[in-house]
């Protein structure tokens, strides 16, 4: 960091020490109003906007001015900040044209605060808990009127998601459903409906979500994949979906290619739903080499190990995988590597996870545009892209390797 006085550099380790030393000396608190870190930001924020006026007019403070417009002053403004409110002096000039960028006019708070108020929608906080955070934390009002401005300004920022272009194959997509509350005539729990794509570069891709209304069939499946495909998608090596009406004669009717497999991870998801949660571990572990056996014959011979186990204490358990045998086994055909990612239940789970936070702290929504608002801001709190996408998994090469072999001439 260098002086702007003496083009001196200064060490910024000893700059703290020195300034919190100072403030410790006149017992000046390092947060809050009056704070030393409002008392930096205000100094940062007014030398900034006095470079602005400067290079605004083109001559610095009692210099020589260019034109007929000068420095008229300054007038006092409160903007919110990261570190609370702060009260700064914003310089004028005397023919009105100066136009702040850093505090534009009208505007009493700084950029990073609206991030955190979407940050805490993104967690579920409803706009009375975000106000009372910024009361008890920053000893700032904000009130629920602003905060829903904040958050309504995605919207614009959401349908540009919803529309934008997607790569041109995925490996692997999975169709997922996420069940929310929202009041239509009464309040009942509706589907929302989230395609998550694995990219050619490892990479998940939440590509869209939908609402939906639990009536689903072909036509608006074939409607959503159409749109998807529209977007871009030309193929789809493997679609992974479970049970859901219309669907697989969709996939196939968008993507000829595609191969439709039921979802082992719904599948082993079900199964813990017979079992108390003191058993899920157990159960888990005698699971694990039924699907990951190297052939149908192992798998079923691990089976049979674990039907003799448990089934007597859970019959409902070996009556589900009994009942789901012919749409598992199409996918003990597949090399280890490719199991390894439709199989994977971590990337899935977690961002399911995140989504029911949100949503169960929210109770419920007014409508689906409500929803569908609330799930987008945990999809785009997931990236600082905001396009929700993360690595799948960290040996992707081998599983890269293996869909170029299975699917010749498809990865790119």
């Amino acid at each position: 960091m260098i002086d702007p006085v003496t083009g001196e550099i200064i060490d910024q380790k000893e700059l703290a020490e020195s300034l919190l030393e100072q403030a410790r000396e006149q017992g000046v608190s390092l947060v809050g109003p009056g704070g030393l870190l409002a008392g930096l930001t205000k100094s940062v924020l007014e030398t900034a906007l006095e470079a602005e006026i400067t290079e605004h007019l083109g001559h610095e403070r009692h210099g020589a001015a260019e034109g007929t417009n000068v420095r008229n002053g300054t007038r006092s403004k409160t903007v919110l900040t990261e570190v609370g409110p702060v009260q700064i002096e914003v310089p004028r000039d005397r023919e009105g044209t100066f136009e702040p960028q850093i505090v534009k006019k009208r505007k009493r708070r700084l950029d990073g605060i609206d991030e955190i108020v979407l940050s805490l929608s993104a967690r579920g906080l409803t706009t009375g808990e975000i106000a009372a955070h910024f009361e008890e934390v920053y000893g700032a009002a904000v009130s629920k009127d602003t905060i829903s401005r904040i958050t309504e300004k995605v919207a614009g920022e959401m349908a540009e998601w919803s529309n934008r272009p997607l790569d041109r194959v995925y490996p692997v997509v999975f169709i997922d459903a996420i069940h929310v509350k929202v009041r239509d005539g009464q309040v009942r729990n509706k589907p929302f409906y989230v395609v998550l794509g694995v990219t050619v570069n490892g990479e998940r891709d939440i590509l869209g979500i939908w609402a939906g209304d639990g009536g689903e069939g072909a036509k608006f499946w074939l409607g959503v994949l159409t749109e998807i495909k529209n977007r871009g998608v030309e193929d789809v090596c493997i679609a992974v979906c479970d049970g859901l009406k219309g669907l697989p004669d969709a996939i196939t009717a968008v993507w000829e290619r595609a191969t439709v497999q039921t979802c082992i991870i719904h599948l082993i998801r079900n199964t813990f739903r017979y079992a108390s949660r003191q058993r899920w571990d157990e159960l888990a572990k005698d699971l694990k080499p039924v699907y990951t056996a190297p052939t149908e014959a192992a798998a079923r011979e691990r089976f049979g190990e674990f039907e003799s186990k448990w089934g007597t204490e859970y019959p409902a358990i070996a009556r589900l995988w009994r009942s789901a045998w012919t749409e598992f086994a199409p996918f003990l055909d597949w090399d280890v590597e490719i199991r390894r990612v439709v199989c994977s239940t971590n990337a899935i789970e977690s961002l399911n996870a995140r989504y029911r936070r949100a949503v169960r702290a929210r109770g419920h929504f007014p409508n689906d545009a409500a929803a569908l608002k609330c799930l987008y801001l945990v999809t785009r709190s997931l990236d600082p892209t905001g396009r929700g996408r993360a690595r799948w998994a960290t040996r992707w090469k081998p599983a890269l390797n293996a869909f170029a072999i299975a699917f010749e001439g498809r990865i790119n």
